[in-house]
């Protein structure tokens, strides 16, 4: 059995994965900022399940400090970590900065993502096959950096397409520094049946359990051991291409020192 953390798992797709895994047996962590949401996802997902073996963890992944704190939590509390599902996203929002002026969707998409996989190397370095899942998109946008700082602001659409293309190419790069650590950057299908999806663009493609269960078969299928740093595409139901600049060092590089800079700032 594994042990498994999935962040923004009380809803869509993650919580979907979650259920699936839980059902198999593995341990599993959740995630999520509604402390009576996290409660109540934990309790049906053990009942659905019949395993007992699921935790939570609470986090406003908005709020590195915050997402810094619970990393710590965490690595207080566990031992080891299997598989790290960075799912958590979001694409339309109240409000489109958080505290410290960036764009929720740099913040939550990419930068959180960043700083939580850092903060919890320790453990995933004691895994056994150690996977790492980052959630990208179809949508990937070619990044504006004063977007990224939070100098300018941008609409949802491309701050969304941005953050996703930067965490495709900050996955690529982070596979060939991780010698024993999977990293696959996925799109999980494009506008499939979520809460998230239905907010931003009031319709639907394809249902919420394609997306779960792709994250699932990354999560713990042997079909896909010793792959890593490639984008699996699940429009097309296998490994892809991404956009471009994701194969560029010059622009990786650019894109880690100022990640660099605002993670650790």
């Amino acid at each position: 059995m594994k042990t498994i953390l999935i962040t923004g798992s009380t809803d869509g797709i993650g919580k979907l994965a979650a259920t699936k895994l839980a059902q198999d047996g593995h341990h599993l962590y959740l995630h999520g900022r509604n402390a009576n949401k996290l409660e109540e996802t934990i309790k049906e997902i053990k009942q659905l399940s019949h395993n007992n073996h699921i935790k939570g963890f609470l986090g406003d992944l908005s709020d590195l400090a915050d997402t810094r704190r619970m990393a710590h939590q965490i690595k207080q509390e566990l031992d080891t970590l299997d598989v790290l599902i960075n799912n958590a996203g979001v694409y339309k929002s109240p409000t489109t900065q958080n505290q410290a002026g960036l764009d929720l969707r740099f913040v939550v998409n990419y930068f959180a993502p960043v700083l939580l996989t850092h903060e919890l190397l320790p453990l995933l370095e004691k895994g056994k096959n150690p996977r790492i899942i980052n959630l990208s998109s179809a949508a990937q946008g070619a990044i504006d950096y004063d977007m990224l700082k939070g100098k300018t602001q941008g609409d949802q659409g491309d701050t969304y397409a941005q953050s996703k293309l930067a965490l495709t190419m900050w996955s690529f790069d982070l596979a060939k520094t991780l010698k024993d650590i999977t990293v696959i950057p996925v799109n999980p299908g494009s506008l499939l049946n979520t809460r998230m999806v239905k907010e931003a663009f009031g319709r639907f493609w394809s249902p919420a359990d394609k997306g779960g269960d792709i994250l699932y078969d990354l999560a713990v299928s042997k079909k896909y051991e010793g792959i890593t740093g490639q984008y699996f595409d699940n429009d097309q139901g296998d490994f892809g291409t991404a956009h471009p600049d994701a194969y560029d060092e010059d622009k990786i590089q650019q894109l880690l020192e100022v990640t660099n800079e605002i993670v650790t700032g």
